[in-house]
């Protein structure tokens, strides 16, 4: 009984899902303590340095993160050495390049900025991404090699800390917004420190960086870039546009709420996701393509039944989900209906899935030229219906719905494409979630009646 618990902590699935677990508790209860603590228009700028700055590291890290987490599976110690030095050579250049982009805009709209929700955006945000630059690259080469025990220990100092203290401001301190940020920045200092201090970012490698080794990284990430961009576009844009139309601020902060429940919908998809990727990298790079298909199989069966169950409960009890988030401050708007709104995020949370694994599957098979051009329609289609939506109906439930319209055509265009590599089969999906929950349902029942002899 003990090997099998200490088996199944130790295994990768579950050492991801705790790690991404960790974040989304400790981000939600900030989410939810910054909603309480903070008037509309600061909550909406709040949202938008967050979101703005969750796409700025898409370009930053899109264009090494998939590559390197492909090409590392099979590399030699010396091969890997020198990717994982082009890796930090490369989101440092980046780094440097964005950032000095976003100044040079800050300078020159310097009037336009400061009166509008993006101030704190693009005032702080490229501190933060140097500050922050050291420990994200650990991540990727500790997803890369698989460590994901490290993954959760970082990932829970950095979010608890900050988690922490938004609870001590809220009883004690009350800080302004801009010393909030401050506190993120040196939170994620002293997780960037213990990554370098570990030598887990590969900072020691960027002299062994090569042209032949930065070129693999960027030819990949040319379209992976492009595709990591896009689906953080897809998540963000909805908000991006809504900061701009008539609706206003307040619908800023708003939406952002039903949004979150997107974000708890995430937690699994990106575990399994960061699991399913390398393995199933490892068997395209081994030409096992029947490995590759059980792979993609059992993981969209497995979190298409998981995914269900989500989706019914926060359909049900989605007034109770805006209460727990935000408490009765936005539950009660008269210009719009947050609980309808909430079950519309429910029904997306069905589709994603198998729009993911699609994706995965595609980049896997080192197709990413195909994943970005399904990533380009669901985001032209999520754009122009944004802006039908609060240009012409003004309406945040017309943009849910843009966000349903835009994820079926992204299982329409990924299914068509990975059927090319092989037979994609919706049955197959159902047969092997059933295998996979039957699969744990006799391991409990085995562990039950070894419990049951050793109490008798």
């Amino acid at each position: 009984m003990l090997i099998s618990i200490k088996k199944i902590l130790k295994e990768d699935n579950f050492l991801s899902l705790a790690g991404n677990l960790v974040i989304a508790v400790f981000g939600l209860g900030g989410f939810a303590l910054l909603a309480r603590t903070l008037n509309p228009e600061q909550f909406a700028q709040w949202v938008i340095f967050i979101s703005g700055g969750s796409m700025v590291e898409m370009v930053r890290f899109g264009i090494t993160n998939n590559a390197l987490v492909r090409f590392l599976s099979g590399a030699s110690e010396e091969e890997s050495e020198q990717l994982i030095g082009s890796n930090v050579l490369i989101s440092l250049v980046s780094t440097a390049g964005i950032a000095a982009i976003m100044m040079a805009c800050n300078f020159i709209f310097e009037e336009a900025i400061s009166s509008s929700v993006y101030a704190l955006f693009f005032t702080w945000y490229p501190l933060l991404a140097f500050v922050n630059l050291p420990w994200n690259n650990a991540m990727i080469v500790l997803q890369a090699k698989m460590e994901y025990g490290k993954i959760l220990g970082i990932k829970t100092l950095n979010s608890g800390l900050f988690f922490l203290f938004l609870i001590l401001n809220k009883l004690v301190f009350n800080v302004t917004i801009v010393q909030l940020i401050w506190v993120l920045i040196i939170i994620n200092l002293i997780s960037t420190v213990i990554c370098i201090c570990e030598g887990w970012d590969g900072l020691i490698f960027i002299r062994k960086a090569n042209k032949a080794t930065n070129t693999t990284l960027l030819n990949f990430g040319k379209y992976s870039t492009f595709t990591l961009i896009g689906t953080n576009l897809l998540r963000n844009a909805d908000l991006l546009i809504i900061s701009i139309s008539p609706l206003g601020s307040a619908a800023v902060a708003l939406f952002s709420i039903p949004l979150k429940l997107t974000e708890l919908q995430q937690i699994p998809l990106r575990s399994f996701a960061a699991t399913a990727f390398p393995k199933m990298s490892k068997a395209s790079l081994n030409g096992n393509v029947g490995e590759v298909r059980k792979l993609f199989y059992d993981y969209c069966g497995a979190l298409t039944y998981l995914f269900a169950l989500m989706s019914l409960t926060t359909f049900v009890f989605a007034e109770q989900f805006v209460i727990l988030i935000s408490g009765f401050q936005y539950l009660n708007s008269e210009a719009f209906d947050i609980v309808t709104l909430v079950r519309l995020f429910s029904i997306y949370g069905l589709l994603l899935p198998i729009d993911r694994m699609t994706g995965i599957g595609l980049d896997s098979v080192n197709k990413p030229h195909i994943n970005a051009v399904k990533v380009i329609i669901m985001l032209a289609i999520n754009i122009m219906g944004d802006l039908v939506a609060v240009f012409i109906f003004k309406s945040l439930a017309a943009v849910a719905i843009a966000t349903l319209l835009f994820t079926t055509a992204g299982i329409v265009v990924g299914a068509y494409c990975i059927n090319k590599e092989f037979d994609f089969s919706i049955i197959e999906i159902f047969k092997s979630g059933n295998r996979f929950y039957a699969n744990i349902w006799n391991q409990f029942n085995q562990t039950f009646r070894g419990l049951k002899f050793l109490k008798d």
